[in-house]
């Protein structure tokens, strides 16, 4: 009954009124029909144990979430890492674990003080990017599907850990919870932590790391949830969102910074010459720049002129020594 009728054609209606008329279908079953269509199915397998709205703020929180682990991992990657929430279903665990490829990269979370197990699973291609990545190589993958070494499982973990405080901190608004890093699967058949038949809850995430891209899944079962079920509504969300910084926020805010990545640029000096001379160029020949040597350098912070300095070698190494500010702070930028 909810939805827009759809519009016959005219050919459509004849056929009907003729199929009508003939006794080829008759009125009765056509309102048979209509009414069977009004009775929703309930599947008792898979109870429906979310409510929309505790949805939409799940929804809200990871997209806090997919925030903070792009600037948190893009810091301590050294790369751009793009992520983005793709969907959020309730579904049994059963069925995430069947949609899994083998093997695959299954992390066992606690959150204290929550009761239960949470599971960040994410394909051996973005985890083999991420171990590249913190190994000095580019966030390559050879394309091979295979177990992670024990070494790679070790630097897999602290990757996951660093994921683990974006959750923490995407969740503070609704409660304080600690995650500890309990254990690592690679084949879904044997990560028995959540009964199959319970319903969880799917965030999965797109994310992107130099030339891979993959999807992240963050499940969690609804008896982690349970006790903080009340809480998942906007109301009280937002309520607890307008709380000011506390001095302990502050703390991360500085800290965040302090890892954030900026560009800093020496220019040595410049010159003009023809485009004649510029062509003859060769191994050897000494273009004279329009810099003083007994005048200091100027340093870029990104696009601000911020220090001078005076270039040197360190172990063996180009290098700038710092003479002193060409501005102090940037505040004029700050609105």
């Amino acid at each position: 009954g909810g939805r827009l009728a759809e519009i016959l054609t005219q050919n459509e209606i004849d056929s009907l009124l003729q199929a009508l008329s003939s006794g080829a279908i008759d009125a009765e079953s056509v309102k048979t029909e209509e009414k069977t269509k009004r009775i929703r199915s309930y599947d008792f397998r898979r109870p429906s144990k979310f409510a929309k709205e505790q949805i939409r703020t799940l929804v809200m929180i990871h997209e806090n979430f997919s925030r903070l682990l792009t600037s948190s991992l893009s810091a301590y990657l050294r790369t751009m890492i793009q992520s983005e929430v793709a969907s959020v279903d309730q579904l049994t665990y059963e069925e995430f674990t069947k949609s899994l490829q083998n093997p695959t990269v299954i992390n066992i979370l606690g959150l204290q003080p929550l009761e239960g197990s949470m599971v960040v699973e994410f394909a051996p291609n973005l985890a083999f990017a991420f171990i590249d990545r913190l190994l000095g190589g580019q966030g390559a993958y050879d394309g091979i599907l295979r177990e992670l070494t024990e070494i790679e499982q070790m630097v897999t973990r602290r990757i996951v850990m660093r994921m683990a405080s974006s959750i923490k901190e995407a969740w503070n608004n609704v409660m304080d919870v600690e995650p500890d890093y309990q254990g690592m699967e690679t084949n879904p058949l044997f990560t028995q932590v959540i009964p199959p038949t319970e319903m969880v809850i799917l965030v999965t995430l797109d994310l992107k790391i130099a030339e891979i891209s993959g999807l992240m899944n963050l499940c969690y079962p609804y008896i982690l949830l349970e006790p903080v079920l009340n809480r998942l509504s906007s109301q009280y969300w937002f309520a607890s969102s307008k709380k000011s910084f506390t001095p302990k926020d502050i703390n991360t805010l500085k800290s965040r910074l302090q890892e954030a990545m900026i560009p800093v640029d020496v220019e040595l000096g410049r010159t003009t010459i023809s485009v004649r001379d510029m062509l003859n160029l060769a191994i050897g020949d000494v273009i004279k720049l329009d810099q003083n040597l007994k005048k200091p350098l100027v340093i870029k912070v990104g696009k601000e002129e911020k220090y001078y300095g005076y270039p040197g070698i360190s172990q063996n190494k180009l290098a700038i020594q710092l003479y002193g500010a060409k501005i102090k702070g940037g505040e004029k930028d700050v609105k």
